[in-house]
């Protein structure tokens, strides 16, 4: 093929172009060998001439056919050059919006500046599992097949990701995290990533800087290594740092910032915390201000800082290590605005003492100020005889101090990074990892110093293990296909790495003058250049003799020399480190200990390498030792480590692109994009694909898409291997050209295309052809139907001018026949003219006068009728005047006669005998009030007489006291001591006496106000009760007028929101019983562990299937214990087993009510309690100050409890009385009479209980007047012999002083008595003030319900009040249910207890009679019995307490299916309720409860078994479903009778309601339901996509496009088995027949195909919606014809009720959409009004996958896409790409009745049921 036959006319051409890089033209001439010019035309028309062979041109490149560009791969380009690559990318990126493509093993992805609905949990399972060239690029695509790869080979990975800073490297290995996590463990159990992500501020923060090209370029690479374990799930990670720009923090170029966390810094230096750092604006550092612009467009610093400090925080980091942190870093800025000062000779130089900023630095870091500021400007220097000090001059100690200032923050980079390591840690021992390394990628600046010059060394030694391993697998392919494969010719750039790494290379040229004492970068430079000037890669600028040039793989590099041999050393003086060790913080002094050995212990390259810095010894080692490696040296050694983990690991490659520096959404800018692919090598990938065979076609696909150029001959052979060769050889000549593998063909670039050239050129040549013999026969048809038309129009012709004379002849005899009946015609009208005037003038003159005669008669009428209206009204007004007066007169007469008897009136008023006829009905309130004041009145002069009398009584004994003193004074003279106690003793009494009329009065006091705000807030309540009536019977009438109108149509309204709200709560009552299964399967896999595990010889636990239920035979359903009681059900609980009450719901409910009630009484018990401790107290108190005795404790106690006693009953009486009538008025409606009965009830409750009150007091006070009489006559008594007064007996001494004592101990135990009382009472009022205020608050809360009510619409009223009265009919099913259950209870036991007693009868008469003669009744018996069952069978059978585990063996856990398919369907579940009939007819409920229970633990265990069995699972959902159907068709309910037949209703059960075993089974039903569902959506989702999207039912419809390397290189590809529809519709009849033969219910059947068609569409259209090559018209017709099938087979199987066609209809419009036109704005209209069931995302999507096959059809365009958006913007579709396909419909089993009888199943022999009889 030689260069005339590619350059032709119409051949489409790449040309250079100074704007957008690389600009296309067509060919309009054919070029010619030896042409000095290319003839060409511009997409703008404008035509250009370009040279050739002048300045090096050489032939423009060739354009890739329309067919091959916007695909997934670059390599299937058949042109691999620059600017085809660069078209395909923008192409892809700005018309599809698709950022991700591949180029070979590359995944390139370009920056969106915007988020993507492309990263959501669906798409992470979408590409879960899937090969890499399946599914279109993504990055999740990478990371599975890193993962796949990881897991088969059980070799590490890593995914290097890499690009300029800003082009999303980070993201990109953020959503490659995301997708370990959630593929390789849950993320909501592992938070690693979540780590890592917290990571990143911290990393920005101390990493990161603003760079020309950037405001945040990282300035340091990391390698994150991602450890799984042997189940690969994720475990832990590691972070490992390279190449930290230390020279930053010294020196910033213009327009470059520092790293931004001292900015954050220096932002936040107003805050409280920060006041100490003594830091300003950054403008006022000499580390911060060299930039210049210290500030950067849209960044907060200060927030930035903020978020810096919460990652801090995340990862572990205390406060106290934080704020160590931030002083370090402000002591950096403090270092720099050191001020130096140069002595006159130069040589010397010192700091002031007094310079703030060394204060400020020292003090920030604990270190002693003189010290630093002496070393700072003096360098000791140790030989082997002594040591010196030597004075540095002004550079030297700049140098020194930006070295110390690098060191610094090298050292706390590397501590920060140890730390995020120790928090990503796991004590969990790893199996294998993969690594994701975000490295710089290559960097070219104005001034190139040190750091790019290690970066850009970093990206060689990259670059060429990328084009080994490219190279590896180009090899590796090529062996697989045994093609002779020769050494490509690819760019090596290790030259370039020898020239720098190499013996005496650049870093060992620098490394050796680094040693020289007085080295200089010139000299270095000059080294340079004497040394490699020769080298093919090292050149010397013209211009300068400090900069040297470096050709890299990408491009020249000029580096400047300033600088580096400084970097290179990175000197720091061992005084200085020595200093900082000695800080008096910790933290500080541990970033600058030794680590011993720290090569080989410490992996290298966490940020700089760790300096090592010894302490001096005198005599042996310098002073000034510095480091023994420089940092060209650590960095090439931590670079050869970081070689070895990506040699030892499988690579994977994302190279980032950065589209636009401006970051703009979906902004392309080509030189850029052509700048960054040079520098990533993506472009040296395409060189290297370009070299060797770069397309690749399998022989069918080549067969398929190029047949048309094949012979017919050959056609006709069967080996298309063959026939592909033949083409082959035929059409390309040179055979280096082509190779022909096992199963492939491989081209070189270019002839793909020529290939298509060839397609073309055969189509247009056909077409041609076509045109040519259609043309000819339309013009022969055009002339014979001329022909026709003339012979046609001839005849006509002649035909019409025969007719026209004809006509001619037949109008002249019409016109005179006309001329005749016209003159006729005209006569008679003129006469009848003349007659109708004549008639006319005689009608008007006659109706004139007749007008007039009538108009006459009715004026004269009218006159009449005035005349009477006039008169009648004269008269009406007269004789309204006299009314008038009249009514005048008699008002005056009237109102004297009213003011008359008013004054009468009012004098009877005043008269006693008219009130009392007013008050006639409150005589008996006015009595009864009358009669209690009068006892109250009584009451008060009985007290006040009492008192009286104790004060005459007390006067008297004081009188007789005195009489007596004076005795005693006459007498003994020497008694004056007790003079003076009985005097205190009486001091006493009256003081007692005061106290106790105190009391009395605050008594009084405090219970009238409690009286009157009683009754004040009882009247203030009932005016609220009248008005909130009021309101309610407005509001009430309101709403029923606002109801009426709307009703019919908001009941329909609520019945379809009650059918949805159904429909959802049974969708969410599935999915709990889903995960209920889930969680029990779990159950049973521990149990059955733990078994395992624990189980030892002599040891034996319950078998783990035992069921929950046989562990308490008393109770014969769940839901019949007491609820009431928390024991027992807690008991109930733990017996029956948490899987089985976790199934009750009512259960549940109950509980839950229960644990609401029990807190009420356990805050109330607390309450009563913290009373109680208070009482203590007081008590206590009280104990400290009067000290009795035992006996007087216990007395005092005993009278008290009895006390409380009594009280407490009638107070309980009285709250009995209370609660009752508060109930009763409950359960009546809620208005305010009631209220205000209960209040009144309330009221009389207090009033009582004031009265109690008063009695009580009266009491006291008679019993203290008593106690104050036996204290006056203990009084009178004398320590000799002496009588009491009042008394004519003599008492002996200590028995006054007992009696006296007793009455004491009485007085204390009444006031006791009274003080419990008062308490009591207080606390009686607080109840009922509690109470008050409870119904109160109830109260508002109607009201608040009302006004709620009324601001709601109509329809939420009547919503609102039916779930108001749901609420409160539930809450009383609940209640009534629960009494249900206690009767039922009741009536249980009673049962059980009859049993028993029969049982003991029995027992006992037995044991009357000889074993002999029982054996022979028991034979009689069965005798008997089996003949009365032969003769009549009544549809039971019998089976002994033993037998049921045989039963259940041969019944269920051994039977297969096939066993009983011969018989009648579902027969296991007809058994088993005979057997349960049996039971209930002999009224044995253990027997029931035990074989219910059996059973279903027998099913169970089977589905476990069998958990990926289809048959089996189907076998026994019919089973369980038929059982749960008989137990409802013969429970004897009358909603499950009506279709029964008489017979039928005799097998109906009798004694037992078995509804809560009916809601297991309806339970199981649903589990079993679910795991055939699973088990069949496994079986056909490897089907789905072969078979629907990829089938080719339609043969030869669809035509092949190339595909990428990717899809040859994908892991277990060639595994895979291929289905067609064919297949998938023979596995649907399987399911289908399998179901019918087991007699499953057709409904069932029905959603089983709805669900298995729903999983069908979702998996078909998110692999549609993720795959470009299968969006294309032809595959829209194969995937329309395939729906058309399966549609077909669902009315084939009478399935089209089941609504499993309707969800095939996203996918029917989707192929629908492929099919569509989609150019004019008439088809975006008929686009979005035809694709109503997919999402606005969705089709976007589509459209933008959407690629011709042919080079005929065009591809849909930009504007065209933005019009359908336009046109959906209305929607309010979910933002939703994928479907869920796990999504589940809710299942419902509706009642599906039997005809088959029970008398007539027979039992085969092959079940083995012999042992069941038949009753």
């Amino acid at each position: 093929m030689s260069t005339a036959q590619l350059y032709t006319k119409y051949t489409r051409v790449w040309i250079p172009d100074p704007d957008e890089v690389w600009r296309s033209a067509e060919v309009i001439k054919d070029y010619k060998e030896g042409d000095k010019s290319l003839q060409l035309k511009l997409e703008d028309e404008t035509l250009y001439e370009y040279p050739i062979g002048l300045q090096g041109n050489e032939l423009p490149f060739l354009r890739n056919p329309d067919i091959l560009v916007g695909e997934n791969d670059l390599t299937v380009l058949s042109y691999l050059h620059e600017p085809a690559v660069l078209h395909n990318l923008k192409v892809r990126f700005l018309e599809s919006n698709h950022i991700y493509t591949y180029c070979g093993i590359v995944l390139v992805a370009i920056n969106p500046y915007e988020h993507l609905p492309i990263y959501e949990q669906d798409v992470i399972y979408a590409y879960s599992g899937q090969n890499m060239g399946d599914m279109d690029p993504h990055i999740f695509a990478v990371a599975e097949e890193a993962y796949k790869q990881m897991a088969r080979d059980e070799k590490n990975q890593s995914i290097i990701v890499s690009g300029e800073s800003g082009a999303g490297k980070t993201v990109s290995a953020k959503y490659a995290m995301h997708f370990f996590a959630t593929v390789g463990g849950s993320a909501s159990e592992t938070n690693i990533e979540a780590k890592v992500l917290a990571s990143n501020p911290i990393m920005e923060a101390i990493g990161n800087a603003k760079t020309t090209r950037n405001d945040n370029s990282s300035r340091f690479g990391k390698y994150i290594e991602i450890g799984f374990d042997k189940r690969y799930h994720i475990i832990g990670a590691n972070m490992r740092t390279y190449l930290l720009e230390k020279s930053r923090v010294v020196f910033q170029a213009e327009n470059e910032r520092n790293y931004h966390i001292f900015y954050q810094l220096c932002a936040s230096s107003s805050l409280p915390e920060f006041k100490d750092l003594g830091l300003t604006c950054a403008e006022d550092f000499f580390y911060t201000s060299q930039g210049g612009d210290i500030s950067i467009d849209g960044v907060d610093d200060a927030a930035d800082l903020e978020k810096t400090r919460h990652a801090f925080t995340l990862l572990g980091v205390k406060e106290s290590h934080q704020m160590t942190i931030f002083r370090i870093i402000a002591a950096i800025l403090h270092l720099g605005n050191l001020e130096i000062q140069a002595e006159r000779d130069g040589e010397t130089c010192s700091v002031s003492s007094e310079d703030e900023h060394l204060k400020n630095f020292c003090g920030l870091l604990g270190v002693e100020l003189s010290q630093m500021q002496h070393w700072l400007c003096h360098r000791k220097l140790v030989t082997m005889a002594e040591t010196y000090v030597k004075n540095m001059s002004l550079q030297q100690v700049v140098n020194a101090r930006n070295a110390l200032a690098k060191h610094i923050y090298a050292q706390l980079f590397s501590w920060i990074v140890q730390h995020i390591n120790k928090s990503l840690h796991s004590t969990a021992k790893q199996h294998s990892f993969i690594g994701v390394l975000d490295i710089y990628g290559f960097e070219t600046f104005e001034v190139n110093s040190f750091e790019q010059f290690c970066i850009n060394y970093a990206n060689e030694k990259l670059q060429q293990q990328f084009n080994s391993h490219v190279f590896k697998l180009e090899q590796e392919e090529y062996m697989k296909e045994g093609i002779p494969w020769t050494l490509i010719d690819f760019y090596d750039n290790q030259p370039c790495i020898d020239l720098i790494e190499a013996k005496l290379g650049i870093l060992d040229l620098l490394d050796e003058e680094c040693k020289v004492p007085k080295g200089t970068d010139q000299n270095w430079a000059q080294k340079l250049y004497d040394r490699h000037s020769s080298n093919q890669h090292f050149q010397k600028p013209r211009m300068s003799n400090t900069s040297f040039i470096i050709l890299h793989f990408t491009d020249k590099v000029e580096y400047q020399s300033e600088g580096f041999l400084e970097k290179n050393r990175d000197t720091v003086y061992e005084e200085q480190i020595n200093i900082l060790k000695a800080s008096k913080y910790q933290m500080v002094a541990d970033l600058f200990l030794e680590e011993k050995d720290a090569a080989p212990s410490t992996p290298m390259g966490k940020g700089t390498p760790r300096i090592s810095v010894r302490s001096a010894r005198p005599g042996i080692k310098a002073a000034n030792k510095e480091h023994k490696k420089t940092v060209g040296h650590q960095f090439r050694n931590s670079l050869h480590l970081l070689m070895e983990t990506l040699n030892a690991t499988t690579p994977h490659y994302v190279r980032c692109i950065k589209p636009n520096d401006e970051k703009l959404p979906f902004k392309f800018d080509p030189k850029r994009a052509v700048q960054q692919l040079r520098a990533c090598g993506v472009l040296e990938t395409i060189r290297i694909s370009a070299a060797g065979f770069p397309s690749r076609w399998s022989y069918h696909d080549f067969f398929n898409r190029y047949r048309v150029l094949m012979d017919k001959k050959d056609l006709s052979k069967n080996d298309k291997k063959q026939i592909c060769q033949t083409l082959l050889q035929g059409l390309i000549k040179d055979p280096d050209k082509f190779q022909f593998g096992r199963t492939k063909i491989f081209f070189r670039a270019g002839q793909v295309a020529y290939l298509e050239k060839l397609r073309s050129d055969k189509f247009r040549a056909a077409t041609i052809m076509i045109q040519k013999t259609v043309r000819g026969w339309l013009q022969r048809v055009k002339y014979q139907r001329l022909r026709q038309a003339a012979l046609v129009l001839q005849r006509y012709t002649r035909g019409h001018l025969a007719r026209r004379l004809a006509e001619h002849l037949r109008r002249t005899r019409a016109a005179i026949v006309l001329q005749k009946q016209y003159r006729m015609l005209r006569i008679l009208r003129a006469f009848q003219r003349v007659r109708n005037a004549t008639i006319t003038i005689q009608a008007f003159a006659r109706g004139m006068l007749v007008r007039r005669r009538y108009h006459k008669i009715l004026e004269e009428h009218k006159a009449t009728i005035l005349q009477k209206y006039v008169r009648g009204w004269l008269a009406r007004t007269r004789f309204l005047r006299i009314r008038s007066a009249t009514i005048v007169l008699q008002c005056y007469y009237r109102r004297r006669k009213a003011r008359q008897q008013l004054k009468a009136l009012k004098i009877e008023a005043r008269s006693a005998q008219h009130l009392k006829k007013l008050n006639i009905g409150m005589e008996n309130k006015v009595v009864q009030l009358q009669r209690k004041i009068d006892e109250q009145n009584k009451e008060y002069k009985l007290l006040n007489e009492q008192l009286s009398t104790v004060m005459s009584a007390h006067s008297s004994e004081v009188d007789k006291l005195r009489k007596e003193l004076l005795q005693y004074q006459q007498s003994q003279q020497g008694n004056g001591n007790q003079l003076v106690s009985l005097q205190e003793e009486m001091e006493h009494l009256r003081l007692e006496l005061e106290r106790a009329h105190g009391e009395r009065k605050v008594v009084e006091d405090s219970h009238v106000k409690e009286k009157d705000l009683l009754r004040k807030r009882i009247s203030d309540l009932e005016e609220e009760n009248a008005l909130l009536k009021q309101e309610k019977e407005e509001l009430n009438s309101r709403i029923l007028c606002q109801s009426e109108d709307e009703f019919a149509q908001n009941t329909v309204e609520e019945n379809i929101q009650m059918k949805k709200e159904l429909e959802e709560e049974r969708s969410r009552y599935q999915n709990l019983v889903k995960e209920y299964s889930s969680l029990e399967q779990r159950y049973d896999n521990l149990r059955d562990e733990m078994t395992i595990i624990k189980q030892t010889p002599g040891h034996r636990r319950n078998p783990s299937n035992q069921s929950s239920l046989e562990s308490d035979s008393n109770n014969p359903s769940i839901c019949t214990s007491e609820i009431g009681d928390t024991e027992d059900v807690i008991q109930q609980v733990e017996e029956i087993g948490m899987e089985k009450a976790a199934m009750d719901m009512t259960l549940f409910l109950k509980l839950q009510k229960r644990v609401r009630e029990l807190e009420l009484e356990r805050k109330k018990l607390q309450t009563q309690l913290e009373k109680k401790e208070q009482e203590n107290k007081k008590s206590q108190v009280i104990e400290t100050n009067t000290v009795t005795s035992e006996h007087e404790d216990f007395a005092y106690n005993s009278l008290k409890r009895q006390e409380l006693e009594s009280e407490n009953k009638k107070l309980k009486n009285d709250l009995n009385e209370l609660r009752k009538a508060i109930a009763d008025q409950a359960t009546q409606n809620n208005s305010s009479n009631d209220v205000q009965d209960s209040y009144n009830l309330l009221l009389n409750h207090l009033k009582a209980a004031n009265e109690e009150l008063e009695v009580r007091k009266e009491e006291v006070l008679i019993l203290r007047s008593q106690i104050i009489k036996a204290a006056q006559q203990k009084e009178e008594s004398t320590p000799t012999n002496a009588s009491w007064p009042n008394s004519d007996k003599h008492i002996d001494q200590e028995d006054a002083i007992e009696a006296y004592q007793g009455m004491c101990e009485t007085n204390r135990l009444l006031e006791a008595q009274l003080q419990d009382q008062r308490r009591e009472h207080e606390e009686e009022m607080e109840a009922l003030k509690s109470q008050v205020d409870a119904m109160q608050e109830e109260l508002e809360k109607q009201q608040e319900a009302f006004l709620q009510t009324l601001q709601l619409s109509p329809e939420a009223q009547v919503e609102f009040g039916l779930q108001q009265e749901i609420t409160r009919l539930t809450n009383e099913n609940l209640d009534l249910k629960e009494l249900v259950e206690k009767l039922e209870k009741n009536e249980k036991k009673l049962k059980k207890q009859l049993k028993i007693y029969m049982k003991k009868v029995q027992d006992f008469e037995a044991s009357q009679t000889m074993l002999p003669a029982e054996r022979r009744q028991h034979d009689s018996n069965m005798q008997v019995a089996v003949q009365r069952k032969e003769k009549d069978f009544q549809g039971m059978l019998e089976y002994y307490k033993e037998d049921e585990p045989l039963l259940i063996r041969n019944l269920i856990t051994d039977l297969k299916p096939q066993a009983v398919s011969a018989t009648v369907p579902c027969l296991p579940a007809y058994i088993l309720y005979m057997c349960i009939r049996h039971a209930d007819y002999i009224n044995d409920d253990q027997k029931v409860h035990s074989l219910l229970t059996s059973t279903i633990n027998g099913i169970k265990k089977v589905l476990k078994k069998h958990s990926d069995d289809f048959e089996m699972t189907s076998f026994w959902l019919a089973n369980t479903c038929r059982l749960l159907h008989c137990l409802k068709q013969y429970s004897g309910e009358e909603g499950f009778m009506t279709q029964n037949t008489p017979k039928q209703n005799e097998h109906c059960l009798k004694n037992f309601d078995l509804i809560e075993y009916r809601q297991v089974l309806s339970h199981l039903s649903i589990q079993i339901y679910q795991q055939l569902i699973n088990i069949a959506q496994g079986i056909l989702h490897p089907m789905t996509v072969p078979a629907v999207l990829e089938n080719e039912s339609i043969h030869g419809l669809s035509s092949i496009k190339p595909i990428g390397y990717r899809k040859y290189t994908s892991s277990g590809a060639e595994g895979d088995t291929f289905y067609s529809l064919d297949n998938m519709i023979r596995q649907l009849n399987t399911f289908h027949s399998i179901m019918c033969d087991q007699g499953l219910d057709p409904e069932i059947i029905q959603q089983v195909f709805k669900q298995l068609f729903y999983m069908i569409n979702a998996v078909t259209l998110n692999n549609l919606l993720l795959r470009k090559d299968v969006c294309s018209w032809s595959t829209g017709m194969q995937l329309r014809f395939n729906i058309s099938q399966l549609e077909e087979w669902l009315r084939g199987k009478n399935l089209q009720q089941s609504g499993a066609a309707q969800t095939l209809e996203p996918l029917i419009q989707a192929a629908q959409l492929l099919q569509l036109k989609k150019k004019t704005s008439e088809d975006a209209e008929a686009i979005c009004s035809l694709c109503t069931s997919l999402t606005t995302q969705q089709i976007i999507k589509i459209l933008n996958l959407y690629t011709p096959v042919n080079e005929f059809e065009e591809r849909v365009t930009v504007a065209f896409i933005r019009n359908i958006q336009k046109h959906l913007e209305g929607r309010n579709d979910s933002p939703q790409l994928l479907l869920d396909f796990k999504h589940t419909f809710p299942v419902l089993f509706p009642f599906n009745p039997s005809s088959i009888t029970m008398d007539s199943i027979h039992l085969p022999a092959s079940l083995n049921l012999d042992f069941l009889n038949k009753v």
